[in-house]
């Protein structure tokens, strides 16, 4: 028999609210929570909360949980290497998982020639590393970013992002010499043109317009750019906008660094998301996904970009052992099905999702590539006024039936559940959300 939701108290529980009023005592109030759940336990993609309430859950932990929540294989390998060994700090020791993972991404990353890899503890400090190393190996002050950005929030890779001001506020002067612009967000152009007659003017504009008049090309170390922009909206470019984007880049001697820690991992369908669109960047940032759960985040680059001396960046805890065979088993996971059931069930997922578009006029636009995908709520097709309140309400919605969803960018709401969801499972989330949408707009 499949698995359903199964909510047995009013939520939050009474477990769980007697935990949030801990929370609120001695938590961090700068955390942002869309609503009361209090995770107990999960597996694969089913999460129980301490009262005993069964939610499936399209988060993943923000896109982390690859595999699913605690994956026997994963957890087995996390407890063999737990008893050899925990920690001994890959930035003044050599141990064989490290050295074995770096081998492994370097096969996978999608260039020809050499690669090395950093390794830190998250997707921010891979972004931070590549943007020290951008600096160190290009002698260039300058860099560009774009607007929707998300890219971390220690002070570099918060320099580089521009999703929300909640981010940066009190947090100025940040790190200078960045410059942002508009991503090629075609349901929302900011030139107000349509694709495919524009050209995909947002890139042409670049050279006709920023490097003749503020911004001096041969300057800027790099671009920062994620293949396809993760909390900014879910938004995927058109085919040919990093393509050309990479062309301008290579034309001024600019790197460009991919910021895959939300959409590579095998999220998209393919292991890496800028597999879609045939450009090989110069260096990609890893996180989220890579380890299914465990703090892993790394720098993979061409190794004669790699080539900063020893002392100029390192990390204490970062590629630790633990973490670092937990990322082992998970790519042989992805490997062995879970990237191509990514492709299937995420073209069953966006099927469902354009079906409920024709059933409910706030689902403005519907977007999205393997199971990164999310639906765009506004108030109006025509208009497309952003439906900002409905989307939190829908969110809520679904989560008093046992649904988990999380928004992205203003007003849309991001599917991202762990790369084994299978085709009931989508059938049930398919179901809630239709509910709740139209119990939230009618």
């Amino acid at each position: 028999m499949e698995r359903l939701p199964k909510i047995r108290t009013p939520l939050p529980g009474p477990r769980a609210a007697k935990l949030i009023e801990l929370d609120k005592t001695y938590v961090s109030p700068s955390y942002t929570r869309s609503y009361p759940l209090v995770a107990e336990k999960g597996s694969g993609v089913w999460v129980e909360d301490v009262d005993g309430n069964a939610f499936l859950d399209f988060t993943a932990g923000i896109a982390v949980c690859s595999t699913g929540h605690c994956h026997p294989e994963v957890v087995e390998a996390i407890k063999s290497q737990a008893a050899k060994l925990l920690h001994m700090s890959g930035t003044d020791f050599y141990y064989t998982s490290q050295i074995v993972l770096a081998e492994k991404l370097a096969s996978l990353a999608p260039w020809n020639s050499g690669k090395r890899v950093y390794f830190g503890n998250s997707g921010a400090e891979a972004v931070e590393a590549a943007f020290k190393l951008a600096r160190w190996y290009t002698k260039r002050e300058l860099n560009l970013a774009f607007f929707g950005a998300f890219h971390g929030r220690t002070m570099g890779a918060l320099s580089l992002t521009a999703s929300k001001t909640i981010q940066k506020r009190h947090y100025n002067p940040l790190v200078p010499g960045i410059t942002h612009i508009p991503y090629a967000y075609c349901y929302r152009c900011p030139y107000n043109l349509r694709y495919p007659g524009c050209d995909v003017a947002c890139v042409q504009w670049i050279e006709d317009a920023l490097f003749r008049t503020t911004m001096p090309p041969e300057e800027i170390a790099a671009i920062f750019v994620e293949p396809i922009q993760g909390e900014g909206g879910y938004i995927v470019p058109p085919p040919e906008f990093h393509e050309r984007l990479y062309k301008t880049a290579k034309k001024y001697g600019i790197l460009y660094v991919a910021d895959e820690v939300q959409s590579g991992m095998g999220r998209t369908g393919k292991m890496f998301a800028m597999e879609h669109f045939g450009v090989e960047p110069e260096m990609m940032a890893l996180a989220k996904g890579i380890a299914s759960g465990m703090p892993l985040g790394a720098l993979v680059a061409r190794s004669d970009i790699m080539v900063w001396e020893a002392g100029s960046h390192a990390s204490t805890f970062g590629g630790n052992p633990v973490s670092c065979q937990a990322a082992m088993k998970t790519i042989d996971l992805l490997e062995k099905g879970l990237v191509k059931n990514a492709q299937i069930q995420g073209e069953y997922l966006m099927r469902g999702l354009r079906e409920l578009q024709g059933e409910h006029e706030c689902m403005g636009d519907v977007r999205g590539k393997g199971l990164m995908v999310a639906v765009e709520l506004v108030k109006d097709r025509e208009t497309k006024e952003p439906a900002c309140k409905w989307r939190n309400e829908i969110i809520t919605a679904a989560f008093k039936k046992g649904l988990l969803l999380l928004g992205c960018g203003e007003n849309s709401i991001r599917f991202c559940p762990a790369l084994m969801v299978n085709s009931h499972e989508i059938d049930t989330c398919l179901s809630i959300f239709g509910e709740a949408t139209k119990e939230v707009t009618g």
